[in-house]
């Protein structure tokens, strides 16, 4: 395995013929990853509550993350009209989506033991998917810091005036940085901008151009590439950098991020208990994750896994062409191997998920926390996007109807008799990861392409 870095480009060069074989040999279900048929991979690394390693954060940690949020709810209720009815609080609603669930069954000829909701973090205030969660958090969690140590601010001061003309013309001073598919772009921007911070997105060539023209509108500089997400991110970490008031957001490594994204296992807690959904041995709860660098699904484990230990089951999902989380981990590589190292092209229309390299960071916690991963395959992204449209008058952009087949490839495995589970009260939650931004014209074409497998 080779890498090339160059200023503005990465040059994969991969794995030879002979090298890829041998890694086939010593785990045959690269075979059919390789021949981008959908796959379903059981953890085996998967520790039980009581033996699960030291990990680099602590349950404590999602609690002060929690903390942070709630200072920064009057800004958020005074900067953003989306969340002055919620006082500044930033969610979405778990939704049943019980008339979806026979048309799911039907379709794809499988039984869902148990109840079948949506996690509509395609209705996530301000940026319309669940990279606000992450995103929103560390640039929050950043311009609390600096704000801290310059003694404009205290802990537990009136945090609107994080929108005065003295912080703006502070922040003015600083430059924020994110490579991004899209959507952690998004918030990054939204959110760096509203504060005054200089911006810049580097987005890979998989982004949709709505994206990066909402960017440009919010006030971001946004610097476009013709490869994918890794070059990207190597040359925006890399030219932030360089400036020595330059703090960049890596989606690979960042601990801010996943602890932004930990915090929505609380909000969760709660909508569950509002909705007398029980979560214990004989009410097992799935959780199903689209997964892209792996710091979203890998935060929101993390914080659910604190809270309901072995009776929280988490499985990652990735489009056949970006299966990078699922070679990192089955290989035990982790971010030491890309999908391009093993011929895949990492192009696929789930532009929030087209990454060929794993988060190491998030790769390292999850890796004894989640169930499993599966792959799906593009075509299927648009066929439930439209049957999730028909059926229950939700809309969402391709990548965030990845979860919907979970249980489909979980309760036809054997992972439900391996670790001796009843299912019949099971509770299925799919996680909806983005959708309400994207704009009509552009939803129409994902709506009459999904339309268009269902003839």
């Amino acid at each position: 395995m080779e890498q090339t870095f160059n200023k503005s480009e990465v040059v994969l060069v991969g794995l030879s013929e002979i090298e890829r074989r041998s890694w086939k040999q010593k785990y045959p279900l690269l075979e059919p990853i390789t021949d981008l048929e959908p796959t379903l991979w059981l953890n085996s690394n998967i520790k039980e509550e009581q033996h699960i390693p030291e990990l680099p954060l602590t349950k404590e940690d999602m609690y002060e993350a929690e903390e942070l949020w709630k200072r920064f709810a009057p800004f958020l209720k005074k900067a953003f009209s989306e969340v002055e009815e919620t006082s500044g609080f930033i969610e979405s609603p778990l939704k049943s989506i019980d008339k979806l669930k026979p048309v799911l069954e039907n379709y794809y000829d499988f039984n869902i033991d148990g109840k079948l909701y949506l996690k509509s973090d395609n209705e996530l205030p301000i940026a319309g998917s669940i990279k606000a969660r992450g995103g929103f958090y560390e640039v929050l969690h950043y311009a609390e810091k600096l704000a801290i140590e310059n003694g404009l601010i205290t802990y537990d001061g009136n945090y609107e005036l994080f929108l005065s003309e003295k912080f703006r013309s502070f922040f003015q001073q600083y430059s924020i940085g994110v490579g991004s598919t899209g959507n952690l772009g998004l918030s990054i921007g939204i959110m760096s901008a509203t504060l005054g911070f200089n911006v810049s997105v580097y987005m890979s060539a998989d982004a949709k151009q709505w994206k990066k023209d909402l960017l440009r509108e919010k006030g971001a500089n946004v610097v476009e590439f013709s490869g994918d997400f890794s070059e990207a991110i190597y040359a925006g970490r890399e030219e932030t950098l360089a400036d020595p008031n330059g703090y960049f957001v890596d989606d690979e490594s960042s601990k801010h991020l996943f602890l932004g994204y930990s915090v929505a296992a609380l909000r969760l807690k709660k909508q569950l208990e509002k909705m007398n959904i029980k979560v214990d041995a004989n009410n097992p709860l799935f959780l199903y994750l689209p997964c892209g660098v792996g710091g979203s699904p890998g935060g929101i484990t993390f914080g659910m896994k604190q809270l309901f230990g072995d009776h929280i089951h988490c499985f990652f999902v990735e489009p056949t062409h970006s299966p990078s989380v699922l070679i990192g981990l089955l290989t035990g590589e982790k971010d030491q191997i890309s999908v391009q190292d093993f011929g895949i092209d990492n192009r696929t229309e789930a532009d929030g998920l087209a990454v060929g390299r794993p988060s190491s960071f998030a790769t390292s916690i999850s890796e004894h926390l989640i169930s499993g991963i599966y792959t799906v395959e593009d075509d299927e992204l648009y066929t439930m996007l439209t049957m999730l449209a028909d059926n229950e008058n939700i809309y969402v952009e391709p990548s965030a109807t990845a979860g919907l087949l979970g249980p489909k490839y979980v309760l036809e495995s054997a992972y439900i008799e391996k670790h001796d589970i009843n299912t019949n009260n099971a509770t299925h939650i799919a996680w909806s990861t983005g959708g309400d931004l994207v704009p009509d014209i552009d939803m129409k074409q994902f709506y009459e392409k999904g339309k268009s497998f269902l003839a």
